[in-house]
């Protein structure tokens, strides 16, 4: 290898060597021109940050200033209002104090005056009290020279003067009330007796108290078993086509019917007397029994009705109205049958309106219905007069009938002549000798009650109920009771029984006041 090679060789191999160190160099030059470069924006950054705070500092610093110099203006304006409303305040207290000052001058002046006033009612008062002690001392000594006197205290003169006002007004009033009731006898009392005896001689109508009988008499006692019948069907089936219940029990030969509706027990009662005559009881053979007495009594009861309307001379009646006439036939009350005595009323009312002047066939007419209602009690609830006027209404009734029939009883007040002319009428059918009758205790109670009502009165010495309890006698102390009081007396009682107690007709209440004088000869 020649010198040449060799110094390529050698070159060669050095660079080979020195290349990783080169670089290795060259890299951390490299590094070190980045560092710097890094430290260099990294200063820059700094200063640029500083700048801006100091920038951001100074910004601040004038907000703040601009800021303190609004809030200083607007403390300054509200300083400004604050201190002109305390300058208005001031104003109107100032304002104010002037005029309590002339109040305060008033109120002096009033009070002074006050004061003059007072001061002088006191003197006057002082006058006064000298003055009722003057007459307090005179009073005291008048009064004692009465009783001295009168040889009586003050209490006892005074009791005795209202004991005798008390019996003078008394006195006073029984007069006037005798003279009135004179005048108005001797005006009306002949008339009242020639209508109501008209009245009576021309109806002279014949009617028998018919009863509602509920009790059907068997031909033998094997005759309930077979009304029974067989497990109780044959009774059922009676029980079920009439509404009515049939009581069987240890009564010889008889058998009960009972049920609220008149109309219906009716056609039960005819029912089984026919089933118990025929023999033939059972369920289908009742039915058809049950149907033709129930078309039996209906055509009864519009032939009732019909009748009691011919008999009347009226007409235009609704036909619901007549049938509800009829079935009056199958009531009764106090053993009274309704629907005579509705007729009976009907005739009444018409010949006392005749006698009065008065239109007699709507008289008659307001008599008749004044008793429908007691068709119907057992179904609705009320009174017979209120179920009465209600349904004459709805059928169209003249106004003055509908009046009648509702106030018969004073259930509501009459609006004519016709309602108080039905209930004398009402009264006159009821009170008639036989017309009504009730069971003994029933009587006994009432009689009763008559006399206690008679004995509650002060100066009442014995009391009696005579004439079947249609008049009332009562026998007063002589020398506790003036003949003025003995009619306030009467006419208290005869107030306190109509009030207190229930009876068919009137009463009459009977005072008697006498003195008697027993002497013996020997």
């Amino acid at each position: 290898m020649d010198s040449g090679s060799i110094t390529l060789f050698l070159v060669g191999a050095l660079l080979g060597a020195l290349g990783p160190a080169t670089a290795y160099i060259q890299q951390k030059r490299h590094q070190k021109r980045l560092f710097a470069s890094h430290d260099e924006k990294a200063g820059l950054q700094v200063q640029a940050a500083r700048e801006e705070a100091k920038s951001a500092i100074k910004d601040a610093k004038l907000e703040h200033k601009a800021e303190m110099v609004r809030f200083q203006e607007k403390l300054e304006n509200d300083n400004k209002k604050t201190l002109k409303e305390l300058q208005d305040q001031k104003k109107r207290l100032a304002t104010a104090e002037e005029k309590l000052d002339k109040r305060f001058d008033q109120l002096d002046g009033r009070e002074k005056q006050l004061d003059n006033q007072r001061q002088a009612l006191e003197e006057r008062k002082s006058e006064v009290d000298g003055l009722a002690q003057q007459l307090d001392e005179r009073l005291a000594k008048a009064r004692k020279n009465l009783e001295t006197i009168a040889n009586m205290t003050l209490d006892e003169a005074r009791s005795e003067l209202i004991s005798e006002i008390e019996e003078e007004a008394k006195r006073e009033a029984g007069r006037l009330v005798k003279r009135l009731e004179d005048d108005t006898r001797a005006m009306s009392m002949k008339r009242a007796q020639d209508i109501v005896a008209t009245a009576i001689q021309r109806f002279a109508g014949e009617f028998v108290a018919e009863h509602t009988v509920s009790v059907v008499t068997l031909p033998t006692e094997d005759m309930k078993g077979r009304i029974i019948g067989r497990e109780g069907r044959n009774i059922r089936a009676l029980e079920a086509a009439t509404g009515c219940d049939l009581i069987i029990d240890d009564t010889p030969e008889a058998v009960v019917v009972s049920g609220f509706n008149p109309v219906r027990r009716q056609i039960a009662k005819r029912s089984l007397e026919e089933l118990v005559g025929d023999g033939r009881i059972h369920p289908a053979r009742i039915e058809e029994v049950v149907r033709k007495i129930r078309k039996s009594v209906g055509q009864e009861v519009m032939e009732a009705g019909e009748q009691a309307i011919f008999d009347l001379g009226l007409h235009g009646v609704h036909s619901d109205l007549i049938e509800y006439l009829g079935m009056l036939k199958f009531r009764t009350s106090y053993t009274q049958n309704v629907l005579h005595h509705s007729i009976e009323v009907g005739f009444f009312a018409g010949i006392m309106a005749e006698e009065l002047g008065l239109d007699g066939d709507l008289a008659r007419r307001c008599g008749l219905m004044h008793d429908i209602g007691k068709a119907l009690d057992h179904d609705q609830n009320g009174s017979h007069a209120v179920i009465g006027g209600q349904l004459v209404k709805k059928y169209k009734e003249h106004p003055t009938v509908v009046n009648s029939v509702w106030s018969h009883h004073f259930d509501i007040e009459p609006t004519s002549v016709y309602g108080p002319l039905t209930n004398a009428a009402d009264a006159l059918s009821a009170a008639r000798p036989g017309a009504r009758r009730e069971n003994v205790q029933t009587y006994i109670k009432r009689l009763e009650a008559l006399e206690g009502i008679a004995q509650d009165f002060k100066g009442v010495q014995k009391a009696y109920a005579i004439q079947a309890g249609r008049e009332l006698r009562v026998i007063v102390d002589y020398d506790r009771l003036q003949d003025e009081g003995a009619m306030i007396l009467a006419r208290d009682i005869a107030r306190r029984v109509e009030d207190e107690m229930t009876y068919p007709g009137q009463i009459k209440v009977t005072v008697i006041r006498e003195m008697r004088a027993t002497e013996v000869a020997q």
